[in-house]
């Protein structure tokens, strides 16, 4: 999971949990999502890339560098 890039479907920023649709098992998921960097928000449609991940559903994004 850690590395894999996904699109914001639910505003993340701080005091928020928001949702990332990431591809797993030639599908796309939805998962909880919160910032790798505490401050940091992302809009609706933004890329993102996993740090890290806690089962089952949980990720810290940070910006991907498209």
């Amino acid at each position: 999971m850690v590395g894999r890039q996904g699109r914001v479907t639910g505003r993340i920023g701080p005091g928020l949990v928001g949702e990332v649709m990431i591809p797993v098992r030639g599908g796309v998921e939805a998962f909880y999502a919160h910032p790798s960097v505490s401050d940091e928000e992302f809009s609706l449609g933004s890329i993102v890339v996993v740090v890290e991940y806690f089962p089952p559903r949980t990720v810290y994004v940070v910006r991907a560098l498209v």
